[in-house]
């Protein structure tokens, strides 16, 4: 496969992971018409185990429950809110995504022990969606500035066998509007990303696969300006 394909095949599985996460990784009532919710209705969940596997489960299942019958007598601890991950995003919406992709040199992969790594010095925490994220410093709350994700669909990561992953690359993106203002949000982004492009030995691109130099720099920190002034211009109006 020659570059060119490689770079085209790349920039269309970045599109589907992003567009994955984002639709799916959304709740499911901002998707859905709200006349089709009057047909909800509950599927019973199947289990595709053997019937080994069954009994063992029904047998643990009624040795637990035998142990609550046991502490009856016991009151109920009130259930606590559910923990919120690092990077959970607002429920709210965005009008612009802004990426960048960190790939691999030619005939080489990321390796995922070396991706934790430079992950953690760039200042990421891995989080909601399975992906990793920057935050606002005694913010977290406020949701990412950026986050990051694997080419590899699904796009999300498994910490726990980061040291078998190997992968052409990650894309970084950040939501618009964001936390912080579009041009801050953006001097967030890029000295990670080139951070991590050391650390990593790999190539950083921009949205079209292209190397980010200085012009592209400067061209995407004059549209962040413009997108901050329009925020502004609306927020006036309204």
């Amino acid at each position: 496969m020659s570059p060119n394909e490689l770079r085209v095949l790349l920039l269309i599985v970045g599109i589907f992971v992003l567009i994955g996460i984002y639709y799916f990784g959304r709740p499911s009532s901002a998707r859905r018409d709200p006349r089709d919710r009057s047909h909800d209705r509950l599927e019973p969940w199947i289990h595709q185990g053997d019937e080994a596997e069954q009994d063992e489960e029904f047998e643990q299942a009624d040795a637990e429950a035998s142990g609550r019958f046991d502490d009856f007598d016991e009151p109920a601890k009130p259930a606590g809110p559910a923990e919120k991950l690092p990077g959970e995003r607002p429920d709210s919406d965005f009008d612009r995504i802004v990426t960048l992709f960190l790939l691999a040199r030619e005939g080489g992969t990321i390796q995922g022990q070396d991706l934790v790594v430079a992950a953690e010095k760039a200042g990421l925490v891995f989080g909601d969606k399975c992906i990793y994220h920057r935050l606002i410093d005694g913010r977290p709350d406020q949701g990412p500035v950026f986050s990051v994700a694997n080419l590899t669909e699904p796009g999300s990561f498994e910490l726990s066998a980061m040291d078998r992953l190997s992968t052409p690359g990650v894309c970084f993106f950040m939501t618009l509007p964001g936390p912080l203002s579009a041009l801050e949000a953006l001097d967030t982004l890029l000295p990670a990303a080139q951070r991590m492009s050391e650390l990593l030995d790999a190539q950083l691109l921009d949205e079209e696969r292209n190397a980010l130099g200085r012009q592209r720099i400067l061209s995407l920190r004059d549209e962040m300006r413009q997108y901050d002034r329009q925020q502004a211009q609306e927020s006036v109006n309204f």
